[in-house]
């Protein structure tokens, strides 16, 4: 039977969603048949030892290249240039599954389709795209009436890291986000994306590297990869849905899809305090304050963690 990893990682500031995360999980039966691994990126000794009964391996890699101190911000950045590098460092497994520390699972469809996808030897992946995304990556500086400069995440980060023409080519293509994503360790972008990331790290900015290089390898240079709704990997600086018959988040347009998994973007306050809440449109025509947070464990207590389904 293929075995599957799901990894995640992260530093001592973002150990409380870390818990939230690994709970949300184990508490589906789904679950049991996975690995889970730990990519520490800069979390105390107590923090590793709180999470060792509950997962298979925990491991700090080094950098994949060597880099000034100035580049180093902080430990926390492996958790993002060191993810085309899963199957060195959690070797012997089939599939890995790598999600962000701030992002938990609310249907576990989610986790199936990416699989799915992982199966056919593509990289499986959401995009910063969505009909119920309004606004598109790119930004136009206006000179009067005149379009005077377009930024995006593409053009700012490539120009530095490779050249002027990558920068041109990617502009208008959707941004493919690193932060969710699928493939199987036989898989041929491994390798191709642990060179690009190493030149990008090192020539332009260490963090939005492994992103960055997720769109040259993609869109460039013709390695396949499966795109998903983004319901499955939702980001919630868009506001999804309250259904509150079902309890759950689900996309704001119909079908009203329920949301697989809720990546907690563009709410930093609410990413480190629970207690912080804003205002969701319901179904059924209400509004509720509510929070993002996972909502079966508080990671921000000291409990006991129990991550049985």
């Amino acid at each position: 039977m293929n075995k599957t990893v799901l990894v995640s990682g992260c530093d001592s500031n973002y150990f409380p969603l870390l818990l939230e995360w690994l709970h949300s999980v184990r508490r589906f039966e789904q679950s049991k048949i996975y690995d889970i691994c730990i990519l520490d990126a800069g979390l105390k000794p107590e923090q590793i030892e709180r999470l060792k009964p509950h997962v298979q391996s925990i491991a700090n890699p080094e950098w994949p290249v060597k880099l000034p101190d100035y580049k180093i911000k902080g430990e926390y950045l492996k958790a993002c240039v060191c993810r085309p590098f899963l199957p060195q460092i959690f070797p012997g497994y089939d599939t890995y599954i790598w999600m962000d520390a701030d992002t938990w699972i609310q249907d576990w469809r989610a986790i199936e389709l990416f699989e799915r996808g992982a199966a056919k030897g593509k990289i499986t992946l959401t995009a910063q795209v969505d009909r119920a995304y309004p606004k598109g990556g790119a930004r136009v500086k206006w000179l009067g009436r005149w379009p005077w400069k377009v930024r995006g995440f593409y053009f700012s980060n490539a120009l530095r890291a490779f050249d002027f023409k990558t920068a041109r080519d990617l502009l208008s293509y959707h941004v493919l986000l690193a932060g969710m994503f699928a493939l199987r360790a036989d898989a041929p972008h491994w390798p191709r994306w642990q060179e690009l990331v190493k030149t990008a790290m090192t020539k332009g900015k260490v963090f939005t590297a492994e992103q960055l290089c997720l769109g040259k390898m993609c869109y460039q240079e013709g390695f396949g990869y499966e795109i998903l709704p983004g319901y499955t990997h939702w980001l919630c600086e868009f506001k999804p849905l309250w259904n509150p018959q079902t309890q759950t988040f689900v996309e704001l347009f119909i079908p009203h899809e329920p949301i697989g998994v809720l990546h907690i973007s563009g709410f930093d306050e609410m990413r480190v305090d629970r207690r912080v809440t804003t205002d969701f449109q319901t179904t059924d025509g209400q509004t509720i304050e509510y929070t993002y947070r996972y909502p079966y464990f508080d990671g921000e207590k000291d409990q006991e963690i129990t991550t049985s389904p």
